[in-house]
This record gives C-alpha cells, sequence and structure tokens, in this order.
C-alpha cells in the first residue's frame, strides 16, 4: 500500500496540505518568491492577479516573471485553514500573506493580503498549486 507522499494514488492528509503550504512560504522567504512558486507549481498552473487576463501553464508564469526582480521584496504567507477532496488528490489553501519591499531610499512597506491556493497531487505525489489568487488588504476581523 501506498503512502501518503509516494504516489498519486496516496491519500493526502489536511495536515500534509497545511504544511505544504508552510514549506513553500518558507522557501518563498529563503530563496525568493519566484523559486518558491516555479518550485511549486503545477505545469497547468494558472494564476489569477488584479487588472490581468489569467496566467496559464508554467511557460506562462516563467515569462511573467522575465519581467521583474524579486530581490527588492520578500512574500511569506500563513496557511489559516485547509481541506480535500474525498479522494486525497486535490485540496486547498488559504490564509493571510505578507509582502515587504525595500524602498531604493532605504525605507521599507509591508503590504498584507488573503491568498487562496488549490493543490493537486502530481504523478509523483508530490502536491503543487493549480490555481493561484490573492486579495490585497485586510480587515480587523483577523
Amino acid at each position: 500500500m501506498m503512502s501518503a507522499c509516494t504516489g498519486k494514488s496516496g491519500v493526502g492528509t489536511k495536515e500534509e496540505l497545511i504544511a505544504t503550504d508552510h514549506a513553500f512560504s518558507q522557501l518563498s522567504s529563503e530563496k525568493g518568491m519566484q523559486y518558491a512558486f516555479l518550485e511549486y507549481a503545477a505545469e497547468e498552473v494558472v494564476m489569477l492577479r488584479k487588472n490581468k487576463l489569467p496566467m496559464m501553464g508554467k511557460n506562462a508564469l516563467i515569462e511573467n516573471f522575465r519581467t521583474f526582480s524579486d530581490t527588492g521584496f520578500i512574500l511569506t504567507w500563513e496557511p489559516l485553514f485547509a481541506d480535500l477532496a474525498q479522494s486525497g488528490e486535490l485540496g486547498y489553501t488559504y490564509g493571510v500573506y505578507t509582502s515587504v519591499s525595500n524602498g531604493s531610499d532605504g525605507t521599507t512597506s509591508e503590504r498584507k493580503g488573503t491568498y487562496i491556493s488549490i493543490w493537486k497531487k502530481d504523478d509523483s505525489g508530490k502536491w503543487k498549486f493549480v490555481l493561484d489568487s490573492g486579495n490585497e488588504g485586510i480587515g480587523e476581523q483577523l
């Protein structure tokens, strides 16, 4: 029998999915947002961003990243919730993100928002996100 992490037919858990999202954020902090997003994106990824058409496919993500550098900011996030389909091969996480930017004048600015990611297990049993979207701004209710 396959374990939750060893194959496509393995059933994932909510804890495993949250741990994956945490590791994704940690990689973004350590090696940069672009590196982390490319590491965790599925080939068929779709990213939704404000005032833009959806970016569809990992190649579109790579092309988008060519237009800017992520060396001036750090993007991290904290998943607040996860749930899975009954099959254990598809799930979602949502939570809050923080982006800290360093200005050319030495100032630092911080933005916060919410995000949702939809995850699917790949053929090797690893979680990859297939859809990602976020909204800037957080109210006081969190």
